[in-house]
């Protein structure tokens, strides 16, 4: 068997064999025209090679005009081949622009390699090489283009020299302006601070200051004392100040002091009327509650006479009032005395605060005495690196100045001989005929087999049984069966792909599968759901062939075309189906006798035929008359096998999963898809328990004892399982063209 590698190439070059013969074809092709083109001889032209020295003049007196002049042999390539140098050498020549920069060659030669991190050093010397067709121009173009680089090469220098020049002066005049006005700060701070000075010297401010805060200590003291009377006057008259000066002011009025005499009088007299048996109603008790009420709204207005103003806040009620105005003589010389305190003390805080603020301004202005000296430090500090900096720029004006005197190129000609020219060219090129047309072959060889390689490794598609088992592999998955394509006619239908006869020697195969299917932990399973990845595996030749093996191992076997997207299958075992199935298909699945078909073909073998194709088949997969159908099935039957559609299209079968004990998955070489097959037994391997239980392969190449094939005519079969593919999309497309009744539930 060959490797799946040159299986791959095989079947990619079989596929794409156009690309590949065109890809040969046309790289052929440009070989043949490389080959037929005839050897040429070179034009004759003059070649001129020169040599300029790079280096600094002898004498360089100005420092600028050193570091001009080691700037100046940092030459590139770039400068000497500008605009300016290859347009006056143009016209001084007598050239196009154009012709001499295609012409000319320039190289630096001399200086340091670059080391690692850093730049490498300065060139030494310039190699100007130059090719012309006519003779005698070349050596005038290259003496010319000489002087032109040696020119160019000073005028850089000179307006490097111009432009330290100019920078200075504006720095010059920036510096000067900046020194003038550090000049007048400092002038400003002297005579406005000059009394400050005169201040600091005098020991005056810090007596005012050290008097201000004993004056605090006394006012301080005094303020404690007058705060220990008071709480001692508070305590014994049950009254704050602010209450105090309220019942002395009340208390001293001579109004309401008659006025509270005439309140009690009416009291008296109605609670003796009352005390006699007279009620509120009485004619004399009732003038006594009006002028009791007189007297007490009186009393109340009054009150507020007298207390009015004290920014108290309260409302006088003539309880209140009468309450607050009864202090005897003595009580009312101690409110006097707590009034008169609190009038004391807030004088004291007022001058207390007085003195505080006064305080603060004094140390206010002996703190700003020693700020106006460093003040006056920094202004003198700042006033000398003004005064240096602008000396320093004066120097350095004066030294580029004289610099600009000094400035000449850094470029220098090794001798005063003129470039000697040399004949070059007239040789014969060309390729040999022979050469490139067997070298054209052989790339196109090549390149034809490398692309049909590269489309075989982009190619997703699965070709051999080895590269399923590896992907399966990699998820855990068992592989239950490696199946062949069954080779079965019927008279009716042609090759059908379905094991028709019991003694067909494929049933060995199957037979094999459904005992490795019901081994080990699945001794119990009874209902298992066959599907694909995509279409063509074929799932449902599989799903067919295993219910007719467990049929023919003599187990009654019930095969449920869950499939509705597509129309019914079990033509080919001659199974009736039910007309209106498909106009109403929940009441056809709600009813056992009439959905469930006995298969006369095959012994023990009975199918629900499929009433598709549907357009709401997820509402039928989803009805209760579909789980009540596979619910039943599972106790009447000794093994279901559910017929559902690929997972890559709908999810029928994920839906169906919790009805059956598990699923098995189709694949077939050259069909099946690498990243699809991946997808699916990942998302079914992941799921606790796992609902995969394991997967065949149809499609495999094995050999078949050709004795068991005498009845059957090799002209009347394909080697296709076209039943469920070609066949059925194209049933399917004729279903679609006839309008679905709505289904009724």
């Amino acid at each position: 068997m060959s490797p799946p590698i040159v299986k791959r190439f095989l079947i990619s070059l079989d596929r794409h064999k156009i690309v590949g013969i065109g890809v040969f074809t046309l790289i052929t092709a440009i070989s043949g025209v490389v080959a037929l083109i005839e050897p040429t001889r070179t034009p004759v032209s003059y070649q001129v090679l020169a040599e300029l020295r790079i280096s600094t003049p002898p004498r360089v007196f100005s420092e600028t005009g050193q570091q001009i002049q080691q700037q100046g042999i940092l030459i590139t390539e770039e400068m000497l081949k500008s605009e300016n140098v290859i347009k006056a050498t143009a016209y001084t020549v007598g050239v196009n622009p154009q012709q001499i920069i295609k012409n000319l060659k320039v190289g630096l030669q001399g200086g340091e390699a670059p080391a690692k991190g850093k730049g490498g050093g300065p060139p030494s010397g310039v190699i100007i090489g130059y090719q012309d067709t006519e003779e005698g121009r070349a050596g005038k173009t290259v003496a010319v283009l000489m002087q032109k680089m040696i020119e160019h090469s000073r005028l850089i220098n000179s307006k490097r020299l111009t432009t330290i020049i100019d920078s200075i002066q504006k720095r010059s005049t920036t510096a000067k302006a900046e020194l003038k006005q550090a000049e007048e700060q400092l002038e400003r701070l002297d005579r406005i601070g000059g009394a400050a000075f005169a201040i600091s010297q005098d020991q005056s401010l810090p007596a005012e200051i050290t008097g201000a805060q004993q004056q605090q200590r006394q006012l301080q003291q005094t303020l404690e004392g007058l705060d220990t009377q008071m709480a001692s006057l508070e305590k014994r008259l049950g009254l704050t100040a602010d209450e105090a000066y309220t019942s002395s002011a009340l208390s001293a009025d001579p109004i309401i002091q008659s006025l509270r005499s005439q309140i009690q009088q009416n009291d008296t007299q109605v609670e003796m009327l009352r005390s006699q048996g007279y009620l509120d109603a009485h004619p004399n008790v009732e003038t006594l509650l009006q002028q009791q009420q007189t007297y007490s709204k009186m009393l109340a207005q009054r009150g507020a006479e007298v207390i009015g103003g004290n920014g108290l806040g309260e409302a006088f009620s003539p309880t209140k009032v009468r309450q607050d105005s009864n202090l005897d003589p003595t009580r009312m010389q101690m409110a006097n005395q707590l009034v008169a305190l609190q009038t004391q003390r807030e004088t004291l805080k007022q001058q207390l605060e007085f003195t505080k603020r006064t305080e603060q301004k004094l140390q206010q202005q002996y703190k700003q005495i020693p700020t106006q000296r460093l003040e006056r430090s920094r202004l003198e500090q700042q006033l000398k690196i003004k005064q240096e900096f602008y000396s320093k720029l004066q120097a350095q004006l004066i030294d580029a100045q004289a610099a600009e005197a000094e400035a000449v190129s850094n470029l220098f000609l090794v001798d005063d001989k003129l470039p000697q020219e040399q004949k070059v060219g007239g040789e014969l090129k060309g390729v040999n005929s022979g050469i490139a047309l067997g070298g054209g072959v052989v790339v196109a060889l090549l390149v034809a087999s490398g692309s049909i390689l590269l489309l075989a490794i982009l190619d997703s598609t699965l070709y051999s049984p080895q590269e399923i088992i590896q992907v399966l592999v990699q998820h855990d998955v068992q592989v239950l069966a490696e199946l062949p394509v069954v080779i079965s006619l019927d008279p009716d239908f042609g090759q059908t792909g379905i094991i028709l006869k019991p003694d067909s020697p494929y049933l060995d195969l199957y037979e094999r599968f459904r005992s490795k299917l019901r081994r080990g932990e699945n001794k119990s399973i009874k209902v298992v759901a066959i599907s694909s990845t995509i279409e063509g595996e074929g799932k449902t030749v599989s799903a067919y062939n295993l219910a007719i093996a467990s049929a023919q191992a003599g187990k009654r076997t019930l095969l449920i075309e869950a499939n509705l997207r597509s129309p019914s299958q079990a033509r080919f075992l001659r199974v009736p189906t039910e007309p209106d199935a498909r106009v109403e298909p929940l009441r056809y699945y709600s009813s056992i006798n009439r959905c469930v078909k006995f298969a006369s073909e095959i012994e023990n073998l009975y199918i629900v035929p499929s009433p598709g194709p549907l357009r709401q088949a997820v509402a039928v997969i989803e009805s209760s008359e579909l789980q009540r159908l596979i619910a039943d099935a599972r106790s009447r039957f000794d093994f279901v096998v559910v017929d559902t559609p690929p997972l890559s299209r709908w999810d029928d079968a994920r839906l169906l999963q919790p009805l059956t004990d598990g699923m098995i998955l189709v694949t077939r070489p050259g069909t099946t898809q690498k990243s699809i097959l991946d997808q699916a037994a990942r998302e079914l391997s992941e799921v606790e328990p796992s609902f995969l239980l394991g997967a065949i392969i149809n499609g495999v190449e094995q050999s078949i004892p050709m004795e068991d094939f005498e009845d059957i005519d090799d002209d009347e079969y394909e080697e296709e399982d076209s039943f469920d593919d070609d066949e059925l999309e194209e049933e399917e497309e004729e279903e679609k063209q006839i309008p679905t009744p709505a289904m009724r539930f």
